[in-house]
């Protein structure tokens, strides 16, 4: 291979095509060298809006910017690429897909700034899982109908595409009707959906028992729903389930709820001695919200009654924890103080137990 210099060069590049190569040479160092002075004054500001819009923006403007470089050039270079019809349709289909991603971006960046404003981890969280639930579920709608919009105007750039998508619909409609029975579950769920987004039975870290299992809602997506269960397991289920068959939301209008322990006891249980404990046991602890505090005797059988002990929590995990912290605490407290409390059996026995007919027959033969 010849060593290439000046005069071979300009032999396949005309003075115009080098300024103009210079010039986009010379527009990429611009943009590299303005990037970097725009990301480090960011920094300092600290301010989490740019820092975001930074992070979200910066790689598809880069990759739209680098993409028109390389097409202008491409028209000035000697290789006749301007003559390929192919190059002006993968050109307008890399736009679609840039537009697309930086509209996505734009989609989340936009949401996350709006749920910032809602946090989740405070204690009182119903307005702000309210919050969390719709932006999210509708951000997935949203993203899924413009990656669907993007996909169809790509499409509709190549002639033979669509000419041979016209010609599906117009002589196999067959498969369009099969099509669609087979997209019914998809659709159904996706509406399903737009309906929890709407009318919210489920949010975000919802206490449910679902299937007999109790957990928190973590993850609420188009077409099913993640339990996170209370051993750490994960229940998936179809969203819809949510809507066709009932289930118990503890969360659903206060994440407040009350939570119940049972004691079975002997009759000889002095009922005001548990109430006194009860409450040196909730001054004790920082698990009671001082709303419900409640000791009855819910039941009696024969052999012996059951107290109902309710109190209140600011959650569930918390109720969870306040309801075994009581259990402990008063099975205790009848051990040490009254253990003639604790569930026993009795039998009454006669002064004589040996009947008088036995005495008449054949005397008393005891020792």
């Amino acid at each position: 291979m010849k060593n290439l210099n000046l005069g071979s060069i300009l032999d396949y590049f005309t003075v115009n095509d080098l300024v103009l190569i210079s010039i986009m040479v010379l527009m990429v160092v611009i943009f590299y060298g303005f990037r970097r002075f725009l990301w480090l004054h960011i920094q300092k500001l600290r301010d989490n809006f740019f820092i975001l819009l930074f992070k979200n923006l910066n790689g598809p403007v880069q990759v739209l910017m680098l993409l028109t470089i390389v097409y202008i050039m491409a028209d000035h270079l000697p290789f006749n690429l301007e003559e390929n019809v192919w190059l002006d349709k993968v050109y307008a289909v890399a736009i679609i897909a840039i537009l697309t991603w930086l509209v996505l971006r734009t989609v989340h960046l936009t949401s996350e700034l709006y749920l910032k404003r809602h946090e989740v981890a405070k204690r009182d969280n119903l307005t702000a899982r309210q919050v969390h639930t719709q932006v999210r579920v509708v951000r997935r709608v949203i993203s899924a109908v413009i990656l669907l919009v993007a996909v169809a105007t790509a499409l509709m750039m190549f002639e033979q595409i669509r000419a041979l998508g016209f010609s599906l619909l117009a002589s196999a409609g067959v498969v369009g009707i099969v099509l669609g029975l087979a997209a019914q579950k998809t659709i159904g769920n996706f509406f399903t959906g737009l309906q929890i987004a709407i009318t919210l039975p489920i949010r975000l870290g919802d206490a449910v028992v679902v299937e007999n299992e109790w957990g928190w809602i973590e993850e609420i997506n188009l077409t099913y729903v993640v339990v996170k269960i209370w051993d750490w397991r994960r229940l998936v289920l179809p969203i819809s389930y949510f809507v066709e068959n009932p289930f118990q939301n503890w969360t659903r209008t206060s994440a407040s709820i009350i939570g119940s322990v049972v004691l079975y006891l002997d009759y000889a249980t002095p009922v005001e001695e548990i109430r006194g404990e009860l409450d040196r046991v909730l001054r004790e602890t920082g698990l009671w919200d001082q709303n419900v505090k409640v000791v009855q005797v819910m039941d009696t059988t024969e052999k012996t009654m059951a107290i109902r002990i309710l109190v209140s929590a600011v959650d569930s995990p918390t109720a969870w924890d306040l309801r075994c912290l009581v259990r402990e605490r008063m099975i205790a407290f009848l051990q040490k103080n009254y253990p003639e409390s604790l569930p026993r059996l009795r039998a009454e026995l006669p002064d004589d137990p040996i009947p008088e007919e036995e005495k008449k027959e054949g005397g008393d033969h005891r020792p």
